[in-house]
């Protein structure tokens, strides 16, 4: 009698329990929805349900920062904890948290180390002492403080996508995740461009819950509404979203030819619509050095495997040049050519203010505080004198090491890496998105500063599984 009666009072609580569960539940989504409207709330409920699974799956944590990158990659948290933490500040402390449980549990015994992996310790180890070198150039505030940290984790995370894609399955499923979710933001950043601007404007401004800017959102060449309008999806920055679909766009172009591409023979239309929407909207950006990034990767796969792509390449150049809808892409691509528009214009002139920098303190840089002469600044338009500007030319030096030691190690390694049928698109692929981005840096610095958190991170992701592919081809 005594123990029936415990039973029951303890189903009885545990239904009081699921009651005040349902009840707290239910009052904040209905929050939720008078705050945000029925679309974003709906975007939340699920994203935290995602949250809460790969809280027990890295893969899963993976794919989550794969989304937040592309959709949604300066998203962040409606409330301050001491700082304001973003969408990818999350999803990247879940996956870290997750890879470190794995570690402590005993469920990962053994490290995964590639040639590239010293030189990448090199600069991460430059990068500090660069970092609190240049201290005295000003002043060590938070953000500045979370943002050298957040670089430095963007770096490490390549290891940890190493060490984690050890069967080609994994690898397939992480690239194809790189794919729909870029064949996704390309869609919508096509969309919010055709739509009148009134309602792309409103519809950007409802992420202002989420810390996006609000206002004035859309872009324009030369920032003049008279101009041509500029494709920016949720990325913010039109050059910012060109950098990230010229990557997107050289991975995803092996898949138009390759022996096996992912989900089969059969749905290969799906990868030339998917290219072929990528394209477009890359185009809509006006980012020439993002253009030319993609032309590079694909002329590159072109020469190196698959042949037919130069004959797409020569296509869509030809398209680009004579369709008179175009008209306004060719005239401000050539006027970047000929240094005639104002942004080049002013490209040259930091180009040449960084350099400047450059020589006065080569070996070391200035760090990532400030520059200490008042006739000087950080802040270049090209990734490369950004990192000699801020860790000087051993950290340039250090840097290239880091990407030497990865294509000099497929280089070394191409025979066998290529060829695995299901591994060799891939394979390709990752690299050639390398290719892109590293053209893409001789004109913009995204990828290298400490306030674009994603463009640095997708960066080094890519540089992490090209480094597993070539390891899975050679039969790691």
């Amino acid at each position: 009698m005594r123990f029936a009666i415990r039973s029951s009072q303890f189903a009885n609580w545990s239904e009081a329990r699921l009651a005040l569960a349902c009840a707290l539940g239910g009052i904040a989504i209905g929050a939720l929805l008078g705050y945000v409207g029925p679309l974003i709330a709906v975007a939340v409920v699920a994203a935290l349900a995602v949250a809460a699974w790969a809280m027990s799956n890295l893969e899963v944590a993976l794919w989550g920062i794969i989304a937040v990158i592309i959709l949604l990659p300066f998203a962040s948290l409606p409330l301050k904890i001491v700082i304001t933490p973003t969408f990818l500040d999350l999803a990247m402390g879940g996956a870290l948290g997750v890879y470190a449980l794995q570690w402590m549990t005993g469920q990962r015994r053994r490290l995964t180390i590639t040639p590239a992996h010293a030189p990448a310790i090199v600069f991460i180890v430059l990068a500090l002492f660069s970092f609190v070198a240049g201290l005295n150039n000003g002043p060590l505030t938070p953000n500045l403080l979370r943002h050298f940290a957040e670089f430095i984790l963007s770096i490490g995370f390549a290891f940890v996508v190493v060490d984690h894609v050890d069967t080609p399955e994994k690898l397939n499923r992480l690239v194809l995740v790189i794919l729909l979710c870029g064949t996704l933001a390309a869609l919508l950043g096509i969309f919010l461009y055709v739509i009148p601007d009134e309602a792309a404007t409103r519809a950007l401004n409802a992420l202002r819950v989420f810390g996006y800017p609000t206002g004035a959102v859309l872009r324009y060449i030369e920032d003049d509404p008279e101009n041509a309008q500029r494709a920016i999806s949720t990325s913010v920055d039109p050059n910012v979203l060109g950098g990230l679909l010229a990557m997107i766009g050289a991975l995803a172009a092996p898949q138009l030819f390759a022996n096996e591409p992912l989900l089969g023979r059969r749905l290969r239309p799906a990868w030339y619509a998917a290219f072929g929407i990528i394209a477009v909207c890359l185009l809509l950006t006006f980012s020439r050095g993002a253009m030319l990034g993609l032309a590079v990767g694909v002329v590159g796969l072109g020469v190196a495997r698959y042949r037919r792509l130069l004959w797409l390449a020569l296509a869509a150049a030809l398209v680009v040049a004579l369709l008179p809808a175009t008209e306004d892409y060719v005239g401000h691509f050539l006027e970047g050519v000929r240094g005639q528009d104002l942004a080049t214009q002013m490209r040259f002139g930091e180009y040449k203010d960084a350099l400047i920098l450059i020589g006065r303190y080569p070996l070391i840089g200035v760090g990532f505080a400030g520059a200490p002469d008042l006739d000087i600044y950080l802040g270049v338009a090209n990734a490369y004198l950004t990192i000699a500007s801020e860790m000087g030319l051993v950290g340039l030096t250090a840097f290239v090491g880091v990407f030497g030691a990865i294509f000099g190690w497929m280089f070394a390694s191409r025979r066998k890496a290529s060829a695995p049928a299901a591994i060799e698109p891939l394979w390709y692929g990752l690299h050639a998105g390398l290719v892109s981005a590293l053209v893409v840096g001789l004109f913009d610095h995204y990828f290298f500063n400490l306030d674009f958190q994603p463009a640095g991170t997708i960066f080094w992701l890519f540089a992490g599984l090209a480094l597993a592919a070539t390891r899975l081809g050679r039969g790691g």
